[in-house]
């Protein structure tokens, strides 16, 4: 897979944006274990061009973290355009359109998902975008807004007429939110459509090694994004690429290996977004691991209190000792 001047390996793993969760430092934690792209947390354009200093901070990255994506939304043409030149001033390697983003308040605004039930907008906005920049942009979408509007079969086929130079999809409609699984027929679809020939990317669901098989083996995707997949267990990329490889499961990462990655990563988050934020960005992560454990609900819940940093890393530490030795 090719897009612009940057040549990924075959099969390339994605990491996928997602607000509060895919900032600098679990960005590069999940290139560590694999990820060939990652992408910026989702940035408001209207904010960015008004130089908020959260939003700004958002489109910083490092060159560790390339090829790197700064995701941009809205709904107005300028102010997109204008979000995209800004964007592009820091050198990334795409710029990328969301038109998935499913919650109330982005579609409320039609923005995001929203911009399915308007589709000659969408199209207006990505020709300006890709209009107005030199690298090259991509755009993630859904199926659908529902089942009786136009599905992304034909908007495919518009998004690659105005010139984005790749398309990731995620199999459900903005009607679903997350709920249900992913219909990964339509994604098979338009990368089977002989008149598509930019790259597809798939995401849904893919949260084990055996699932991004099959996918990739029955749908012939050229890529595979993964979101809520990566959180609280950001190895997911290197057990993934181990099947791919060896058509059996890695050995399975033990506690105390995954406490020190955790410890890490929480470490890193709190110089990054200091104390207090870095405590509760964590906590998306804590609370997915050590599912299964014996005798664990006080334990958790004393984890998912934590105030600060020296308390929950010696909570780690006291599951390390208390755990390990029975889970490696």
């Amino acid at each position: 897979m090719q897009i612009g001047n940057v040549k990924f390996r075959k099969q390339p793993l994605i990491l996928a944006p997602m607000e509060d969760v895919t900032h600098q430092s679990f960005r590069l934690l999940c290139k560590g274990f694999g990820a060939d792209w990652v992408y910026s947390e989702f940035i408001a354009s209207d904010a960015l061009i008004r130089n908020i200093k959260r939003t700004f901070q958002k489109i910083i990255f490092s060159n560790k973290e390339k090829p790197f994506s700064i995701q941009l939304y809205g709904k107005d043409i300028n102010s997109l355009q204008k979000a995209a030149q800004m964007a592009e001033a820091t050198n990334p390697d795409f710029i990328d359109i969301n038109f998935g983003c499913p919650v109330k308040r982005v579609v409320g605004k039609g923005a995001g998902a929203g911009l399915l039930r308007n589709i000659p907008h969408m199209i207006n906005i990505t020709k300006g975008v890709v209009s107005t920049v030199n690298v090259p942009v991509t755009v993630k979408t859904r199926l659908s807004w529902d089942e009786n509007t136009e599905t992304i079969t034909t908007i495919a086929e518009k998004l690659q007429d105005v010139g984005i130079r790749a398309l990731t999809i995620h199999g459900r409609t903005r009607k679903q939110m997350f709920k249900g699984q992913a219909d990964w027929t339509l994604i098979g679809a338009v990368k089977n459509n002989p008149r598509i020939n930019i790259p597809i990317i798939g995401n849904g669901d893919i949260d084990s090694p055996e699932k991004a098989k099959y996918v990739f083996d029955t749908y012939g995707v050229d890529g595979l994004m993964i979101g809520r997949g990566s959180i609280g267990r950001p190895w997911i990329f290197k057990e993934i690429r181990y099947f791919l490889k060896h058509n059996e499961p890695m050995p399975p990462v033990g506690i105390s290996e995954q406490i020190s990655i955790i410890q890490k990563y929480i470490i890193e988050t709190t110089k990054y977004l200091g104390e207090i934020r870095g405590i509760l960005q964590s906590r998306k992560h804590l609370a997915k691991m050590f599912k299964g454990l014996p005798n664990f609900r006080q334990t958790r819940t004393q984890m998912l209190e934590a105030r600060n940093l020296p308390d929950l890393l010696k909570i780690l530490n006291d599951i390390r000792l208390q755990y390990s030795k029975f889970y490696t």
